[in-house]
């Protein structure tokens, strides 16, 4: 049972969240496979910012600063941009099983990835600029792409119908991924077949200053742009005939939502490969918690999903340490069983 809250209520709800990422932030610096104490993160912190003229200890500074903390603001980004697109995409089709993958981000992602880790070497093209940003600019074109494509071949009169979108990203997505497959059976070599899975495995091991720039410039004005459809969004819970006898420009709302959804979770399957489940649960786990209303659920589903993928990858780079687990596979062993959860108790709930 949803509970139900006032605004002042709400600010609480997202302070505690917003505390509760910053203590994971925490958390996740001192733990790894080389312990750092408080002290040392305290020193670090304090030469950056110059309110200390000692060297810090260069080991401590490596990995808290080098490291730790560019992979601690990517979760944060990442989690973020894709719980709130899960949260945004739900709400505009009204479908709880709306998931970013449904309009074609992953699937497109995955087949830029293709082109990066097997048809560009297989022509020659290869240098450290392919290196550096073949992946991810194809990554984040592949997944724009596929995500434009469905979205003009839904259109039905110049109108988007959530039905029609749907079906059309299933379909999609079933041709990319026959495509996909095909293209690493016939032309991977062992190792490209062999990097190519743990992309699609998802790992926030690779990041770093310069992935968490441009995530950043990517996902943080898109945050904000996307939380100014709060009120849109809830008036699409009543249907689009009666949103737009409310006023909202309901076509304008869906090419907004989806454009936002797209580049948001774009720019993090491009860095991280895909990582499954945050976009689909985290929505789900705050409307139980504190209901549908969008002005609370959009940055409460964001500030949960950037906690969430910091504990993850806390726990993805320790449990196995010296080696690393794929984040990918972590969230969904723990966002499958919970979905599923869900599904049971909803019938259950209808057969009562």
């Amino acid at each position: 049972m949803p509970i139900h809250l006032n605004d002042s209520s709400r600010k609480l709800v997202l302070l505690g969240l917003a505390v509760a990422m910053l203590i994971g932030v925490v958390v996740g610096m001192i733990m790894g496979p080389a312990k750092v104490d408080l002290g040392s993160i305290g020193n670090v912190f304090a030469s950056k910012v110059g309110l200390s003229n000692d060297t810090p200890d260069p080991v401590a500074d490596a990995i808290v600063w080098h490291i730790r903390l560019p992979r601690l603001i990517s979760a944060i980004l990442a989690g973020a941009g894709l719980a709130l697109s899960g949260a945004m995409l739900q709400g505009l089709f009204r479908n709880p099983l709306a998931d970013p993958a449904l309009i074609g981000v992953s699937g497109g992602a995955a087949m830029g990835a293709v082109v990066a880790f097997v048809v560009l070497p297989q022509i020659g093209m290869t240098g450290p600029l392919i290196d550096w940003f073949g992946l991810p600019v194809l990554a984040m074109c592949g997944s724009v792409g596929l995500t434009f494509l469905i979205y003009r071949i839904s259109l039905v009169g110049g109108k988007t119908h959530v039905a029609s979108m749907l079906l059309t990203g299933i379909a999609i997505n079933a041709i990319s991924g026959a495509l996909i497959g095909l293209a690493v059976t016939i032309f991977a070599s062992d190792d490209q077949l062999r990097s190519f899975t743990f992309w699609s495995l998802g790992s926030i091991a690779g990041a770093n200053w310069t992935s968490v720039w441009v995530i950043a410039a990517i996902v943080v004005p898109s945050l904000f742009f996307a939380i100014r459809y709060a009120k849109a969004l809830n008036a699409f819970l009543l249907g689009e005939v009666e949103a737009y006898h409310l006023g909202i420009e309901v076509q304008q709302v869906k090419r907004a939502a989806i454009f936002l959804s797209a580049i948001m979770v774009g720019v993090t399957v491009a860095f991280f490969g895909i990582i499954g489940f945050v976009g689909l649960v985290i929505p789900h786990i705050i409307r139980i918690s504190f209901g549908p209303d969008h002005r609370l659920l959009l940055p409460a589903g964001a500030l949960a999903g950037g906690l969430a993928l910091i504990i993850a990858d806390t726990f993805a780079r320790t449990v196995i340490a010296p080696a690393e687990l794929q984040i990918g596979i972590l969230t969904s062993i723990l966002g499958g069983p919970f979905f599923l959860g869900l599904l049971i108790s909803g019938r259950r709930k209808m057969a009562l």
